[in-house]
């Protein structure tokens, strides 16, 4: 028999019991869909993430409360959030190299105006936030330099915290209670959208000044972000923070610093290295379904065996040898398991593409569609893998029968 002749009668095979096969494959292509959607969504978030990191520009420092992570479970660090001091952040500021400092802190509060409250977050820091996070104001003005300086109870809020605490009125001039501390609203945040960050569309911000005395009760911060006047000079700057942190907090010993430094790329390397180790866990819990998929196929395919003993006694007698009939069957489980990998191909990059829409039509997310080619081939490659495995063992049987006592078979 001819490859052609092989095929033709292992389609013929599948064709006669369609809702068996369908049902086979069934495992095939929830695994394959599952692996579609854990790769294209993988890759998704972490295009998101580094993006926003990159955004902040790759002449920024981010200095950080606590000890370095020393892996991905721990990837916030050993938090000592009382670390890092106003003194830290008066003498950075006179490093060489330095642009700007921006200092930040950040609390869940809930806020008022008259009868409405709105709950979320309020972030304290200088003017230079608005710069950092390439914040615009679509009302007012930005709070400056000298509303830090004096300590004055201003506030800019986002679109969110506008609609909920004064719907179509004029939000600017009047005053908001945080903490029973009135913060007079002079901005309103342009519409940003969620970020993988800070939704700053639901947030307050104000100098660091009246959130660290005023609200909080603190006399820390809870980050930093230092600019560099160039790239080139990132590098050096790094070693002079830890100089002067060290120097500043008495540690003589580097393990036992309580505090930590990433520029973007350290960034995005941990981003990336824990969105791999996520993707690769789902990737496993995936591939499960896929073994159970397997195991449902060669299943059906020894009763199909079974079924057909007197056909296969019959093609023997006409003259078919064993490997046509072993190769029928392995066909016969191959066109089942490499079409519910094309199928789960399908489905899984229609899913993610549908999970991106709506990401951006309910939670104002930008999440990107990405088309995985890796995990579209891998998938085929896998399904395709499994119908050999799988397959081989009842096609063999098949293969081995005796013609005479196959013909007998009842």
């Amino acid at each position: 028999m001819t490859f052609r002749d092989r095929l033709t009668s292992a389609i013929e095979g599948v064709s006669v019991h369609k809702s068996r096969s369908a049902l086979t494959v069934l495992g095939v292509v929830i695994g394959i869909t599952a692996i579609m959607v854990v790769l294209s969504v993988g890759s998704g978030a972490e295009q998101l993430i580094v993006g926003e990191i990159q955004s902040f520009g790759p002449r920024n420092v981010f200095l950080l409360p606590g000890q370095q992570p020393s892996g991905p479970i721990d990837a916030g660090g050993t938090l000592s959030n009382d670390s890092l001091t106003l003194r830290d952040y008066e003498d950075l500021q006179n490093l060489p190299h330095v642009a700007s400092v921006v200092p930040y802190v950040f609390t869940n509060v809930t806020s008022s105006f008259e009868s409405e409250t709105y709950g979320g977050l309020i972030m304290g820091s200088t003017a230079g936030l608005f710069d950092v996070f390439a914040l615009s104001v679509s009302e007012g003005r930005a709070f400056d330099d000298i509303d830090v300086s004096s300590q004055a109870a201003v506030a800019v809020i986002g679109q969110e915290v506008k609609e909920e605490l004064f719907g179509f009125e004029n939000p600017l001039g009047e005053k908001i209670k945080v903490k029973n501390i009135p913060l007079t609203v002079i901005g309103v945040i342009e519409k940003k959208g969620q970020g993988s960050f800070v939704s700053f569309d639901s947030a307050i911000l104000s100098p660091y000044t009246v959130v660290q005395q005023s609200i909080m009760g603190i006399r820390y911060f809870h980050r930093m972000t230092i600019e560099s006047d160039s790239v080139s000079a990132v590098p050096g700057l790094v070693q002079d923070i830890e100089t002067l942190m060290r120097d500043n907090h008495n540690i003589d010993d580097p393990e036992k610093d309580d505090f930590f430094i990433q520029t973007q790329d350290d960034l995005v390397a941990s981003v990336t290295m824990i969105t791999d180790i996520v993707t690769a866990l789902l990737f496993l819990v995936a591939a499960i379904s896929l073994l159970v998929g397997g195991v449902g196929i060669m299943n059906v395919m020894f009763v199909s065996v079974t079924e057909r003993t007197k056909e296969i006694g019959l093609r023997k007698a006409l003259g078919a040898t064993r490997d046509d009939i072993l190769y029928q069957f392995l066909y016969e489980a191959l066109l089942l398991t490499g079409g519910g990998g094309i199928v789960g191909v399908i489905m899984g990059a229609a899913l993610s593409f549908l999970a991106s829409l709506a990401l951006k039509a309910f939670a104002d997310i930008s999440f990107p569609f990405i088309f995985s080619i890796s995990g579209a081939v891998l998938g085929v490659v896998i399904s395709i893998s499994i119908g050999l495995f799988f397959g081989v063992f009842p096609a063999r049987q098949a293969a081995q029968k005796s013609p005479i006592e196959a013909i007998k078979y009842e």
